[in-house]
């Protein structure tokens, strides 16, 4: 697949400066938009280096036992489903690994998909690839339409107001913030906002808890949830190969919509997380990660063979 220049601006602070990189990647339409300032601190002390240095070692150490008694686990499952179950199995079929490297890939995992499933990620994976088009009217609708799902009581604003931030963008211009979702994190916010109301409100008006005083901002959270799914399922690719992207493959097999709904869950889920950990504003990628991390683990229940079955999904509210 030929590649693509394309800009990443990474968010200092809420209507702050911005550092902008140049990087490329094989979908125009998802860029990488995560919170929190990357730019490199000269004062960092020695010892917080090495201690960080001491914690990147343990965690691969412990990375690689994990990989390796999961390759056992696989080899056997392989074995038992070519012997047990034949090779027409669903086991068979999702399971036939021979080595997963520390990314949680592996060279043969390549699941057979019905023509079902690859039309349902074919169509995904062309959403995926739509930027975010200000000019289009098309997507500026979908901008009001968001506005009214949020906000039915209130006036329309127009597309450049300071009122845009009351939903947690940060400049006048939402636009300028889809930069890195796409056009699909757009989509994702207005069906959580029509599937899910009550979720949707709660979050948006930050309802549960006790809350930060330096909150992240609602609509620019989004935007970072719709990238990290696609990452943590491997839809860049051709056909996804990693552990969590084959499970989510049998999800879109029972519901053509299972990327939004999976969303709505990690948005909630999220949320959890981040009155769990009392977090702040410059705290919002670590909870992202968590929730990366927690969703993996749902998804690979074995008892998971539809969204509902996932128990994060039991936190969402009609």
């Amino acid at each position: 697949m030929s590649r693509t220049l394309r800009r990443r601006l990474h968010h200092g602070d809420v209507g702050g400066r911005r550092d902008e990189h140049l990087e490329s990647s094989g979908l125009d339409g998802l860029d990488e938009p995560l919170l929190g300032s990357y730019e490199h601190d000269d004062k960092r002390s020695e010892g917080q280096v090495l201690e960080d240095l001491w914690d990147d070692e343990r965690t691969k150490e412990r990375l690689h036992w994990t990989m390796l008694f999961s390759q056992l686990i696989a080899q056997w499952m392989q074995w038992l489903a070519s012997i047990v179950l034949g090779s027409g199995s669903l086991i068979g079929r999702f399971l036939p690994l021979s080595a997963i490297t520390q990314n949680g890939q592996s060279k043969n995992m390549q699941p057979t998909l019905s023509p079902l499933q690859e039309e349902r990620l074919r169509n995904l994976q062309q959403r995926l690839g739509v930027p975010f088009d200000g000019s289009r009217l098309e997507h500026q609708d979908a901008l009001r339409q968001l506005w009214k799902l949020a906000y039915p009581e209130r006036e329309l604003p127009s597309l450049k107001s300071e009122l845009w931030k009351d939903m947690g963008w940060q400049g006048t211009d939402p636009s300028t913030d889809f930069r890195g979702g796409g056009y699909i994190s757009l989509e994702n916010l207005i069906f959580f906002a029509k599937k899910y109301p009550e979720s949707f409100q709660r979050l948006l008006h930050k309802q549960d808890g006790t809350r930060a005083e330096w909150e992240y901002p609602f609509a620019v959270a989004g935007i970072n949830l719709s990238f990290m799914l696609a990452q943590m399922l491997d839809l860049q690719s051709g056909k996804p190969s990693s552990l969590a992207g084959i499970r989510f493959l049998e999800l879109l097999q029972e519901d053509e919509m299972a990327f939004d709904n999976l969303y709505c869950i990690a948005f909630q889920m999220m949320d959890a997380q981040w009155l769990a950990k009392r977090a702040s504003y410059m705290e919002f990628n670590d909870v992202l990660k968590s929730t990366r991390l927690q969703l993996e683990r749902e998804l690979s229940l074995e008892d998971v063979s539809s969204i509902r079955d996932l128990p994060a999904y039991n936190l969402l509210k009609l």
